[in-house]
C-alpha cells in the first residue's frame, strides 16, 4: 500500500474488464483490492448450471472471436491459469431456407466458395488489404481512435474508409443473397440497425477475427477466462472480494484511485458525479433462452451442423426488420438469431450424448413479453425437430438479464446503445473518456471504447489511464 491504511487502487466490478484492469495495475506493481457483488467473478463471462444437472451454460457471452487474440488477454499467461481455447470445425453458418448456408470459415478462400460464384471474387478482394494484418488492425480499432497515431496508420485508413459508412453500403457490393446476408449476420452484433455508421467496421473485424485465429470457446464454458484472470490477480498479490455490493463510494476503503467496471448510471450514483451521463442512452435488449438438449440441434444445412455459431435469419432484409423493430421499440415477430453450440467440441459442458444450446434475438429495452415462441418458430424453420430435442430450458429476458448482471441495463447486453456520437463517443464526450470529474474515480466497462465483447480492452486501456494520473501526481 502505498500509505498506512490506503490501497493504490480498487476496482468494482468483477467482469472481464474490471478483472482486466485490476491485473494491469497490478502488473504495475500497485495494491489491488477488487469488489464484487456476485458470489463469483465473471459478470459477463461466466458459466452455471441454468437448466438441468450436468449442463454448463454461459449464461451471457459464450463465443469469442475477439477474446482469442485480444492484445490485452494475449499480453498475459492466462493459460497457464487454466484458460484453453476450443475451435469447432467452422467459426460460423449463415443457414438458407433451401438448406445450403453461407459460411465463415478460417479460410478466406472457403468462405468465398460458400458465397456463389458472382460474389466470391468481390469477398476476397474486400478482405485481401487486412488479411495477415490482424494485430495491427486489432490494436489500433480496439482503442479510442483520437489516442496516438495508428500502428498502420496507412492500413488502417483504409480500413476505415471501408468500415465507416454502414453495412448497407457494404452489401451493395454484392449481387446475391448469401453474401449480404452473411454481412448483415456479422453487423447485427452491433445490435444497431445496418444502415448507422460503423456497422461495416463490425462486420469487418468478425470477418478478420474469424481468418486470423477463429471464432472459440473456452474449456468448460466463459467462466474459464474469469477464473483464469482473478487467477493471475491472486497470483500478483491482489486481494478479490466477492458477495459485497457497493452503493456509495464512502462504503469502500481508502484508496489512490477507484476503478468502476459499472453501467454510467450506477457510476453516477455511486460516486456523486450528478447529471454527468444524464445524456447516455442505453440500446435495444436481448432475449435470451439456454436448452439442455437430448441430442445436436439437427439442422437442415449440413455446414451448421460443424459450426461453433449459427446465424439464424437469412436475408439481409429480414435481419434488417428485426433489427429495426427492436430499436423502435417493437415486439419481434420474426427475430434475428445469434446461436451458439459449444457442446460440439467441448464435452465438458453437458452429459454424454447430449448438448447445450445458446441462443438470443433482439427486443426492445425493458421489454416485458415473452420471445420463446417466436425463437422457436425460427428454430423450427432452420432445424426441424427441434422442440423434441428440448429436455429443458431457462428462458431469460430483459429483466432477467439486468437481474443477473447489473451492467445490462433493461436487459442492454452492450451497456449502451451504438447509435449517433455515441457510436464513437462513449460514455460521453471526453478526451480520456475512462476519466471521471473525480479525479480518482475512472470507468473501464462495456461503456467505455471499445465497446462490448470478453476481450478485457475498455479494462486495459482504464488501467493505462490511472496510471498516468498516479504518475503525474493526480488522486
Amino acid at each position: 500500500m502505498s500509505r498506512a491504511g490506503v490501497r493504490d487502487a480498487i476496482v468494482v466490478g468483477a467482469g472481464p474488464n474490471g478483472l482486466t484492469a485490476a491485473v494491469e495495475l497490478a502488473r504495475a506493481g500497485l495494491s489491488v483490492e477488487l469488489y464484487e457483488a456476485g458470489e463469483a467473478v465473471g459478470g459477463g463471462a461466466r458459466t452455471e448450471e441454468l437448466t438441468l444437472p450436468g449442463f454448463r451454460h454461459d449464461p451471457c457471452s459464450a463465443v469469442h472471436p475477439m477474446g482469442v487474440r485480444s492484445p490485452a488477454f494475449r499480453a498475459m499467461p492466462l493459460a497457464r491459469h487454466g484458460l484453453e481455447w476450443l475451435h469447432p470445425d467452422l467459426p460460423l453458418a449463415h443457414p438458407f431456407d433451401d438448406g445450403t448456408a453461407a459460411v465463415l470459415a478460417r479460410s478466406v478462400g472457403e468462405t468465398a466458395a460458400s458465397l456463389g460464384p458472382r460474389d466470391a471474387g468481390t469477398y476476397r478482394r474486400l478482405l485481401a488489404p487486412y488479411v495477415g494484418h490482424w494485430d495491427t488492425i486489432a490494436a489500433d480499432f480496439l482503442r479510442p481512435q483520437w489516442l496516438g497515431l495508428p500502428r498502420d496508420p496507412i492500413r488502417f485508413a483504409r480500413f476505415g474508409l471501408t468500415g465507416l459508412p454502414p453495412v448497407a453500403l457494404l452489401a451493395r457490393r454484392f449481387r446475391d443473397p448469401k453474401a449480404r446476408g452473411l454481412l448483415a449476420g456479422l453487423a447485427a452484433h452491433a445490435i444497431a440497425p445496418l444502415t448507422n455508421p460503423l456497422t461495416g467496421a463490425t462486420a469487418l473485424m468478425f470477418a478478420l477475427a474469424a481468418h486470423d485465429a477463429g471464432w472459440p470457446v473456452a474449456r468448460g464454458g466463459s467462466q474459464a477466462i474469469s477464473d483464469a484472470l482473478a487467477s493471475y490477480l491472486r497470483e500478483l498479490g491482489g486481494t478479490i472480494h466477492t458477495g459485497v455490493t457497493i452503493r456509495h463510494l464512502d462504503e469502500l476503503p481508502p484508496a489512490r484511485a477507484y476503478v468502476f467496471d459499472t453501467s454510467p448510471t450506477a457510476l453516477a450514483r455511486i460516486a456523486d458525479l450528478g447529471d454527468a451521463y444524464r445524456g447516455y442512452r442505453y440500446g435495444p435488449a436481448a432475449f435470451k433462452i439456454d436448452y439442455a438438449l437430448d441430442g445436436p440441434v439437427p439442422w437442415t444445412a449440413p455446414a451448421a451442423r460443424r459450426a461453433g455459431t449459427v446465424h439464424i435469419g437469412p436475408t439481409y432484409g429480414e435481419i434488417g426488420e428485426a433489427l429495426q423493430r427492436a430499436v423502435r421499440g417493437r415486439p419481434p415477430l420474426t427475430p434475428f438469431l445469434i446461436s451458439a453450440q459449444p457442446s460440439l467440441i467441448d464435452p465438458t459442458r453437458a452429459p454424454e450424448g447430449k448438448h447445450v444450446f445458446w441462443v438470443y434475438g433482439h427486443v426492445p429495452n425493458g421489454w416485458h413479453g415473452d420471445a420463446t415462441d417466436a425463437i422457436e418458430r425460427q428454430l423450427e424453420r432452420f432445424a426441424p425437430g427441434f422442440r423434441d430435442r428440448v429436455l429443458a430450458r431457462a428462458v431469460s429476458g430483459p429483466a432477467e438479464l439486468a437481474a443477473r448482471n447489473a451492467n445490462y441495463v433493461g436487459g442492454d447486453i452492450s451497456c449502451g446503445a451504438f447509435s449517433g456520437l455515441q457510436t464513437v463517443l462513449r460514455p460521453k464526450l471526453a478526451w480520456v473518456p475512462y476519466t471521471t470529474s473525480r479525479p480518482g474515480v475512472f470507468l473501464c466497462s462495456s461503456a467505455t471504447p471499445p465497446g462490448p465483447g470478453v476481450h478485457g480492452m475498455p479494462g486495459h486501456h482504464a488501467a493505462r489511464a490511472v496510471l498516468r494520473r498516479l504518475a503525474a501526481g493526480g488522486a
